[in-house]
């Protein structure tokens, strides 16, 4: 697993859309099919997973997890990727019964326009889906964004490079979302506030001891 500090937010990781707010609370927790509801994790897989807190990913993906921290540690981005690509995966509040896939995308539309990017709704594996282009120097880069609403939860996927456009590209990243869980826990989150996600015990000791080495190198 790759670990980096956060960089300065750019065009594109402000993608995200904003709130309004819900705080309602909901306890009825109906099924997922992968990605899946920590509730309905299919019993005796086998498989073991990269446990992020709110997000769980399976361990044989073949995908590189490379997860990127801001200043007091804490994950900022999670990132799948290969030499063609890579996916951009983010948990987010949601209402229990109501959807945001639909919302969010109308707003996503109007962010790649802004940016005199392409944009086209498409069917794919897991429901309408986004495929568009954004400028880029020396040309367009492929974006595809993927949306599931789970129960409380939405789950987004952006897809850069050829894993975007390419079906054999896009295959190890598709299994990969589809086995991810989602783990939304009890605490009361305005709708669209990002699930914080956790470090593994390992890797968070890592860190801490970085900023504390780089701590002393500055007295």
């Amino acid at each position: 697993m790759a670990l980096r500090r956060k960089e300065k937010r750019t065009e594109r990781s402000k993608l995200d859309a904003t709130p309004p707010w819900d705080t309602a609370r909901h306890h009825e927790v109906e099924p997922t099919t992968g990605p899946y509801d920590v509730s309905h994790v299919p019993e005796g897989d086998g498989i073991e997973y990269i446990d992020l807190g709110a997000l769980r990913i399976p361990t044989d993906t073949g995908l590189e997890l490379k997860v990127e921290v801001d200043e007091q540690g804490a994950i900022a981005s999670v990132n799948l990727a290969d030499e063609h690509g890579h996916m951009q995966l983010g948990v987010f509040a949601a209402p229990r019964k109501d959807g945001i896939w639909a919302d969010i995308m109308a707003e996503i539309k109007i962010s790649i326009a802004e940016q005199r990017g392409t944009v086209s709704e498409v069917a794919g594996e897991f429901g309408p889906e986004l495929a568009a282009k954004l400028p880029a120097p020396g040309g367009a880069t492929p974006v595809r964004f993927i949306g599931v609403d789970g129960p409380r939860w939405f789950l987004r996927a952006m897809l850069v490079g050829a894993p975007a456009t390419q079906d054999n590209r896009a295959a190890p990243f598709l299994a990969a979302f589809r086995g991810l869980v989602v783990v939304r826990g009890a605490e009361a989150l305005p709708v669209r506030e990002p699930v914080p996600l956790s470090l593994p015990e390992v890797a968070a000791q890592q860190i801490a001891d970085a900023v504390q080495a780089a701590e002393d190198q500055s007295d």
